[in-house]
């Protein structure tokens, strides 16, 4: 089983290759079409998945159920699956 990563110069430096990581991908998708609206698209879908992301990790904790405290994406679908059952 692996263990929580509690190193704060490991977690910067996974946040940062995310980073690298995401603007390679796009840039080479951008320069593999050449498409402006292809790359519109993309951008537009990288925005909304990363403000889905807050959406989920913040703004449910924050602002609509306090007792919620997420773990990861999964955490948040059971969270949504327990919602509906006890209604």
């Amino acid at each position: 089983m692996l263990q929580d990563l509690k190193s704060s110069k490991l977690i910067h430096l996974k946040g940062w290759l995310f980073l690298f990581i995401g603007l390679l991908s796009a840039s080479l998708i951008a320069l593999e079409t050449a498409n402006y609206q292809v790359i519109l698209l993309l951008i537009l879908a990288i925005w909304a998945f990363c403000r889905f992301y807050y959406y989920i990790f913040y703004v449910i904790e924050k602002y609509v159920d306090s007792s919620y405290k997420f773990s990861g994406i999964m955490s948040f679908i059971f969270y949504l699956i327990n919602k509906k059952s006890n209604k």
